[in-house]
């Protein structure tokens, strides 16, 4: 059984850098895959990465590619997510998501373990 916790949230204003990070805690494997995700309100979750924790299969959203980027610290059981030149509609809560199919899926749905979310809020 997995559990996973995000930190690193808070309120910068646009053009800044947060780095989030979504520690794992359980028994992982290396073909495990963490994908972050992302909802504003009013909105959908959204798609914003996935990684397999053995490090050969990623995907990015493409909105999102030339400003986010996922790395893993297996020493640590923790995934980042850093987020550069932040825009107000970055706004969102970003969860960390764990699924132990071996492949960097982009859909919510496969996905069985979430975490609680951390807020991101991004001033104009």
């Amino acid at each position: 059984h997995v559990q996973l916790v995000e930190s690193g949230g808070g309120f910068v204003q646009a053009g800044a850098s947060l780095r989030l990070s979504c520690a794992s805690f359980g028994r992982t494997f290396s073909s495990d895959a963490i994908a972050w995700f992302r909802q504003a309100p009013g909105k959908e979750r959204e798609f914003v990465a996935a990684v397999t924790l053995d490090g050969t299969n990623s995907v990015y959203a493409d909105s999102m590619n030339d400003r986010f980027t996922v790395s893993i610290d297996n020493a640590k059981n923790t995934i980042y997510h850093q987020m550069n030149s932040l825009k107000p509609e970055d706004t969102a809560v970003y969860y960390c998501a764990s699924d132990r199919s071996g492949r960097a899926r982009t859909g919510a749905d496969d996905y069985a373990t979430w975490g609680q979310g951390t807020q991101v809020t991004v001033s104009s």
